[in-house]
């Protein structure tokens, strides 16, 4: 869940300073506990670290007066092993300053090799798994036996290619011996102008530049400066210099570079003008499914996923999905599993990534696996959809960022185009992902004969119309705002929803646990009266999704669900439907959302939740982008 920044240059004294800070700042939402930057030089590595946000690193780069780099790295932290504090902020390094290495992972057999190299000596300065590889890669690349690499490194001189080749080998023999996931990054001051570079599990990815070539956990790190972007695959190692990148598998043998143009520019990445980027997510929905939406009819009104690469043999042959993902990635299937279920009658299951497989589930090549993952490198899902295809199952992957780990290893890739997300709380990637899930049930429903061509057609010009009234609720978000304002004290808020509303209440509530810190639940509303009733009391906050009254069975009961919790004194706030006057009595506010077909009104109904959470995050006076103990993209299980 750290945030990963290399460069390697020769065309500016402060250039690699310059990219790894402005890498670190896109990246800080990866983790803030603390940052740290390792710049090396002709005369050594000043590696400067700090505890907290990366402005208290920037001040202590400003009053260290670093020497001007030929390479740098820098890794922002969100804590796994070893409290926030300096002496566990990554860059670590050898004690005698030769070799600095950041991390991205967990390394799950560090204390045996800890122990190991405690037994011959070496000494440690903090409690961090990081740092016992960076004692690991000096052992090796001093040790005689070491067997070296005798490839060629692309743009090297002599000397950096008899040091990349040392160093290579060294990262060669040290991966094999760590168990867990990683991505690592190291410089050594024997030649200050290569990076070498591995990874397993969890992201790297390589920017392609003149003169100049960068490394990072995501292609945010650099694509101020690049949009050419290289794919690293599992267990590979990369030498980068300033003129060339080498990719190399387990075995040492080159492999052709991967390469990719990222589809976005520097200014997505940042808050154009909104006070946090959470405002900034949420007022871009329309977008994001409108972009979603785009250029999924052909010229003959149907459906055409070119990018679906399972044969529609195996899709008419599938008898059951399973929908993955964790958060609200998660709650986006469980919206999904109404639709995929009414249009294409499949059952469909939704699980969360980090229990799938540990519980035995059945699955067989008969089994459609639904990936959802905002960054693509969530790893309980990715370990998850490492099971299902283990047992045959096909999988399709909705998320966000090509070239991520759970696009690569999928059978087929559904891509969101909602840009990129940087808040935390995510927002625009769930209306995204739930906009991904219904084009891919259509697409199924279509395929298996379920729906005829027209009928698919007059699902999707609906839902066409969606980004439109996505618009029109944040065009009349500050009655939410100014409501929100008013809940500055509470403690603990409830969340009832029925059907597609029920999911609905559980994003909302996670959105109020994660950058509010107040206690919040969501319930199916018809599970009131089976316990969750006992937490109301007097003034007790209760948000209710009403569903539309064009659905009269399901709108007559969540009515009497409202005067159930108001009978015992609840403060009711509901979201409705546009002319549903039904529940004016029975709210102290009431948020309007336009009509829509009633397996769409997630997409709306969610909004003015988001709304209300990021207002009164605001007003409590907390950082609604960096919440406590949270980070964006979690790379580690």
């Amino acid at each position: 869940m750290c945030g990963i920044v290399g460069h390697v240059g020769c065309i500016g004294a402060q250039r690699s300073r310059e990219v790894v800070m402005g890498g670190l700042a896109r990246l800080e939402y990866r983790g803030y506990d603390s940052a740290g930057i390792a710049l090396a030089n002709d005369n050594g590595i000043d590696v400067i670290r700090a505890v907290g946000k990366l402005v208290n690193l920037q001040d202590a780069i400003d009053a260290g007066h670093p020497e001007d780099a030929l390479a740098g790295i820098g890794h922002t932290r969100w804590a796994t092993h070893g409290r926030p504090t300096v002496a566990n902020a990554h860059p670590h390094s050898t004690p005698d300053g030769r070799f600095s290495l950041v991390h991205n992972g967990i390394i799950e057999n560090a204390d045996a090799l800890r122990a190991q190299l405690q037994a011959s000596g070496r000494e440690f300065s903090s409690q961090t798994d990081t740092e016992v590889v960076v004692h690991l890669i000096q052992e090796a690349y001093d040790c005689a036996e070491t067997p070296q690499w005798d490839g060629t490194i692309d743009g090297a001189d002599e000397h950096t290619h008899s040091v990349g080749a040392r160093l290579i080998a060294a990262m060669r023999q040290v991966t094999a011996r760590l168990e867990g996931t990683f991505t690592l990054l190291v410089v050594t001051s024997d030649c200050p102008n290569i990076i070498v570079a591995a990874r397993r599990s969890s992201p790297l990815v390589i920017g392609l530049g003149e003169n100049e070539n960068f490394l990072g956990s995501d292609v945010l790190a650099f694509v101020e400066h690049t949009s050419r972007a290289v794919e690293i695959d599992q267990d590979q190692i990369v030498a980068v210099t300033a003129r060339g990148v080498t990719v190399l598998d387990q075995s040492g043998q080159r492999v052709p570079l991967k390469e990719y143009e990222v589809d976005f520019t520097s200014d997505r990445a940042t808050k154009g003008g909104w006070p946090t980027f959470m405002d900034k997510e949420i007022n871009e929905q329309p977008e994001g499914v409108a972009n979603t939406l785009a250029d999924r009819l052909d010229s003959h009104s149907r459906l055409a996923l070119d990018e679906l690469r399972i044969s529609e043999d195996v899709l008419r042959s599938v008898d059951k999905i399973v929908m993955i993902g964790c958060g609200t990635a998660s709650y986006a299937g469980q919206v999904a599993r109404y639709a995929i279920e009414h249009w294409c009658r499949i059952p469909v299951e939704v699980e969360l990534s980090s229990e799938f497989r540990y519980r035995d589930p059945v699955v067989t090549e008969k089994t459609l696996v639904v990936a959802i993952s905002q960054s693509g490198e969530t790893m309980d899902t990715i370990m998850a959809i490492r099971h299902a295809r283990e047992q045959g199952a096909k999988v399709v992957a909705i998320v966000n960022t090509p070239g991520s780990t759970i696009s690569r290893e999928s059978d087929a890739v559904l891509l969101t185009h909602a840009g990129p997300e940087i808040a935390v709380a995510s927002t625009k990637a769930f209306t995204a992902q739930v906009t991904a899930c219904f084009i891919l049930g259509l697409f199924l429903s279509q395929v298996r004969g379920n729906k005829f061509a027209d009928e698919v057609a007059d699902y999707m010009e609906k839902l066409g119309e969606v980004p439109g009234k996505i618009q029109q609720i944040l065009d009349q978000g500050e009655t939410v705002r100014q409501f929100a304002r008013t809940m500055v004290d509470a403690t603990s808020v409830i969340y009832l929803g029925r059907h597609v509303g029920f999911p609905v209440a559980l994003e909302g509530a996670l959105k109020l646990k994660e950058i509010c810190y107040i206690h919040a639940e969501g319930f199916a509303a018809g599970e009131l009266k089976h316990g969750p009733i006992a937490l109301v009391d007097e003034g007790q906050p209760v948000i209710i999704i009403v569903p539309t009254p064009r659905r009269p069975e399901l709108h007559n009961k969540v009515l009497a669900n409202i005067q159930e919790v108001r009978a015992r004194g609840a403060r009711t706030i509901v979201v409705a439907e546009e002319g549903d006057s039904s529940v004016d009595e029975f709210a102290e506010i009431v948020f309007r959302v336009p009509q829509v077909p009633t397996l769409y009104a997630p997409l709306l109904a969610v909004v003015p939740l988001q709304i209300f959470a990021c207002e009164l995050a605001t007003a409590k006076g907390l950082d609604v982008d960096q919440p406590r103990n949270l980070a964006k993209s979690v790379t580690v299980e």
